[in-house]
């Protein structure tokens, strides 16, 4: 039998359309990474040691052995005080106070930055925008973008992904309940977050295991939902198909150095958390002895990470602040220090040294505030 032989004009039409499809996509892509470009960055690719520095490791390797360096209120890089007053039309619809900036900024480069600079653990806090029908980002009272919302964020970390197969990564998910004098974690919210998460691209990218993690192998390529929210006005069948882990902000004691969580009680797996974001030193004490009362806690939490219970997860926060203080130390002070009223820096610069001590040990995921200072506090970590 003759093949069937299509005329020329129709396979130049054809392939005229497909070049079409495969352009708006491009476009609209284009489009999705513009719009989250005030939390995300303007997105670049990159390939080398530190974007695909999950490569060396084993498909067989658990993801509770791995140390995973982290950000956390990874959105508020771009928080400055040119930022607040440009929005403060749209944020004065919340009928809120806005702090100072320097209170609520902890990063200073975007996340894609924080991608190809190996950091693969990200924290972001959300709420609806004050017309209460878009997911938005904020830190407290502070409204970080107005154009970027929750979908357009995620399509960043999913072309990502797509350019990075090799990698995982590790989305930790909060409701900032003190956005707006009438904010509410209501149904619409939950629910707009909910089909936000279970999407079908989500389902793609977010690895759909629940309350338990696995091998580097099952989650490459993918995002693991540490779920720090709960679903409280929506059905049980709701929380019951969401995928990742759940730590409830009921169960999450505030601002602790010692906080055991059990995600899935079934098989009693556990998380020892470290988050004592506001040390409680004496009144009157200085920035030193401050950064150095956060810094007791994150290394011993990191310590029983290196010593205890090698098949449960630990996570550290070595982010802080303290604003009861006059003047009170922000974030970038606990982090990296206030100059010569701090001679030894700030708990980034004390962590170097510790971390150069624990090369070839399990420490966990540990979030920093302003991760990039110094250059060899990320360097060391992904030596270890």
């Amino acid at each position: 039998m003759r093949g069937i032989t299509l005329p020329l004009a129709v396979l130049a039409t054809s392939w005229a359309s497909v070049a079409q499809a495969s352009s708006l996509s491009q476009y609209a892509l284009q489009k999705v990474l513009d719009d989250a470009s005030p939390i995300f960055g303007s997105y670049v690719k990159q390939s080398n040691s530190k974007t695909e520095w999950m490569k060396s490791y084993s498909d067989d390797t658990l993801l509770v052995h791995m140390n995973i360096p982290g950000t956390h209120d990874s959105a508020t890089w771009n928080y400055t005080q040119a930022t607040q007053d440009v929005m403060r039309g749209i944020t004065d619809l919340n009928q809120v106070t806005l702090p100072v900036p320097e209170a609520l900024r902890c990063q200073e480069l975007p996340m894609i930055d924080m991608l190809n600079m190996g950091i693969r653990a990200f924290d972001l806090r959300y709420a609806f925008d004050p017309t209460n029908s878009t997911i938005i980002f904020y830190h407290s009272q502070g409204l970080l973008s107005e154009t970027a919302t929750l979908d357009d964020v995620l399509f960043g970390f999913y072309k990502w992904l797509d350019d990075h197969p090799s990698e995982t990564l590790f989305l930790s998910m909060q409701y900032e309940g003190s956005t707006a004098k009438y904010a509410s974690n209501d149904a619409a919210l939950q629910l707009k977050l909910y089909n936000a998460l279970t999407s079908p691209a989500a389902r793609q990218y977010f690895v759909q295991t629940k309350d338990q993690l696995g091998t580097l192998g099952q989650a490459r390529g993918k995002i693991t939902l540490m779920r720090r929210f709960d679903l409280d006005q929506l059905s049980s069948s709701y929380t019951n198909s969401l995928p990742g882990l759940h730590f409830s902000p009921s169960l999450w004691t505030d601002n602790s150095p010692d906080i055991v969580l059990t995600y899935n009680t079934k098989e009693n797996l556990t998380a020892y958390i470290e988050d004592y974001y506001e040390p409680l030193t004496p009144t009157g004490s200085n920035a030193t002895e401050n950064i150095q009362w956060k810094y007791n806690a994150t290394t011993k939490n990191i310590l029983k990470a290196t010593t205890e219970y090698p098949n449960s997860l630990f996570w550290t926060w070595a982010s802080s602040t303290n604003t009861d203080n006059a003047p009170p130390e922000w974030p970038r002070i606990m982090a990296l220090g206030n100059g010569t009223l701090t001679p030894a820096g700030g708990v980034n610069q004390l962590l170097v040294p510790f971390l150069k001590q624990q090369k070839g040990k399990r420490v966990g995921i540990v979030m920093f505030d302003f991760f990039d200072q110094p250059s060899k506090l990320i360097e060391t970590f992904l030596s270890l």
